[in-house]
């Protein structure tokens, strides 16, 4: 279903609700916004916060890929119908991507999601560590994806994160060429779509209608005034939110990449930094920015000096084409500059992490 803003009449009831929300325990700390610039220019960047190394490595997944659902029995099947790179979690999972049609989807934490139950009789299961690269195979667009989920083909199934005992808790963005935006969660057992251009900004704890109501509070202050400064999920929402649509809007495509790469540096957290009272506020570990026009995915770690691209115009996404990966080394230390699209050498691909019985 479709959700419409969450208004708030009053900045009394806002406030309050400000002060009932910072309560709630902050998830894994990651950003995601939309830049809209000048002549349909289209930049979306992410944050990835964790509190160890993700072993994440970047893949190029050729389509025309069988895949399965890795459910058990009762799993969803499908082959891709477009070519992806994307950023793994444990090289198990798609944590991050885009497709050769210019669509990006982007996973990050949320406590509050509740998955519906899954059995034999449900819809048929897709492991949460496949469901970024679901939308990536089918899709060209947001709007697509957001007819096509809508009709809820298949069920999620979720696991313990790997080496850890919590439940994976995840909400997914999804963003495209045309700047249209939806973000889909899991509240309750019931999947909520909100769907919208306006929804340029996505980070963690609480769920996003009341992100919004947050938001909503901020903007009557205005960012000029008064911003919030720290790490919590909420504050990096407004700040980002502010940002994202006050900085110029620069004829220059690497101009309108470095502001973006600006915005997603300040709601990042600095490498190391834990805090006592709040455990799960995490350091970032990478970023990434997608200039969906020319099609270019930059990834920055935050160990190395570097900021480095994968043109995707320059790959061979074609039925049968090779698999290729990129390692980024422990903690993404590995160091490339540049057009780093020719660095990438054939591998066998990765398996989704499936349903533990």
């Amino acid at each position: 279903m479709n959700v419409s803003h969450f208004h708030v009449s009053k900045v009394a009831t806002t406030a309050f609700s400000v002060v009932a929300l910072s309560l709630v325990p902050v998830a894994q700390a990651c950003t995601r916004f939309v830049y809209h610039g000048v002549d349909g220019q289209v930049i979306t960047a992410r944050s990835m916060d964790w509190k160890s190394d993700m072993a994440t490595n970047l893949w190029v997944l050729p389509k025309g890929m069988e895949r399965s659902g890795e459910a058990g029995p009762n799993s969803i099947s499908w082959i891709s119908k477009y070519g992806s790179v994307v950023a793994t979690g444990y090289d198990v999972s798609t944590t991050d991507g885009v497709n050769e049609a210019g669509l990006e989807a982007n996973l990050l934490w949320l406590v509050e999601s509740q998955y519906p139950p899954f059995s034999k009789d449900s819809k048929p299961g897709l492991t949460i560590a496949a469901w970024a690269q679901y939308a990536l195979d089918n899709f060209a667009t947001v709007e697509e994806a957001v007819a096509a989920l809508k009709s809820e083909p298949f069920t999620i199934v979720t696991d313990s994160v790997p080496g850890e005992d919590r439940l994976t808790t995840l909400h997914l963005s999804l963003s495209d060429a045309s700047g249209d935006s939806a973000i889909i969660e899991y509240i309750d057992g019931r999947q909520v779509i909100h769907h919208d251009r306006s929804y340029q900004v996505m980070t963690n704890s609480p769920i996003f209608d009341q992100q919004l109501a947050l938001n909503t509070y901020w903007k009557q202050i205005g960012g000029t005034v008064m911003l919030p400064g720290t790490n919590r999920a909420a504050d990096r929402f407004a700040r980002a939110s502010f940002y994202v649509n006050a900085i110029p809007k620069f004829e220059d495509p690497n101009r309108a990449i470095a502001s973006v790469f600006s915005i997603i540096r300040n709601v990042s957290v600095p490498f190391g930094l834990m805090t006592p009272d709040e455990p799960n506020i995490s350091s970032t570990r990478w970023r990434t920015v997608f200039d969906h026009r020319r099609k270019l995915y930059f990834f920055e770690s935050a160990l190395t000096p570097n900021t480095f691209w994968v043109d995707l115009k320059a790959i061979d996404f074609a039925a049968g084409a090779k698999v290729m990966k990129l390692d980024l080394g422990p903690d993404q230390d590995h160091t490339y500059s540049g057009d780093a699209t020719h660095d990438f050498i054939e591998a066998d691909p990765f398996h989704f992490l499936g349903l533990r019985t």
